[in-house]
């Protein structure tokens, strides 16, 4: 298994959800990458592109995190549009406040209602979403600055992100690119 998939799953990052689901042999059950279930063995894991896939090899749904992509209710419909925003837009200055005005309800509500649905606030998911960018900018051929990266993916200054991409990875962007740059999620790129 990629162990960018697994650490996701480990971290419950919302980060991959929508991009994969997890099967778990053992219980039958997929699940989303973000799901807050207790982790699983690695070697009784399947991954799949969709709910459809893992339907398809006889797994079922999970009840708790609902990977289906069928909010079961308000609260999870709310989240689900706030994420879709978030994800489109985490390169933008974007406040809770103003993420509040266009899903018609208040700052504190959306905060309190997406911690508890998705396990993180909306800051953490916009943060996570721009570390996995400037990861993929950074294994990227290119050789943008550091600088570059962290404005391009909505850091406002280089120390915030360097000490942001620091704590999420453990090091630093430099050493990330040292390691990651001629490698592609494990398999040598053609340079």
């Amino acid at each position: 298994m990629d162990e960018r998939l697994w650490r996701a799953i480990l971290n419950c990052e919302t980060t991959f959800d929508g991009q994969y689901v997890y099967g778990v042999v053992t219980t039958g059950i997929f699940c989303r990458p973000s799901c807050r279930s207790r982790a699983p063995k690695p070697d009784n894991v399947r991954i799949f592109r969709s709910g459809g896939e893992a339907r398809d090899a006889g797994f079922r749904a999970c009840k708790r995190c609902r990977p289906d992509g069928r909010p079961c209710g308000p609260d999870e419909a709310l989240v689900q549009g706030a994420m879709t925003i978030l994800d489109e837009r985490y390169a933008d200055p974007l406040t809770l406040d103003a993420l509040a005005m266009e899903l018609a309800v208040s700052p504190g509500h959306l905060h309190r209602v997406f911690k508890r649905v998705t396990g993180v606030t909306p800051a953490d998911h916009v943060r996570a979403r721009r570390i996995q960018a400037a990861k993929e900018a950074l294994r990227s051929g290119l050789r943008p600055t550091a600088t570059d990266i962290a404005l391009a993916v909505g850091f406002r200054s280089l120390s915030y992100f360097s000490t942001v991409f620091k704590q999420a990875t453990g090091c630093s962007p430099s050493a990330y690119r040292a390691v990651h740059a001629n490698y592609d999620m494990g398999r040598e790129v053609a340079t």
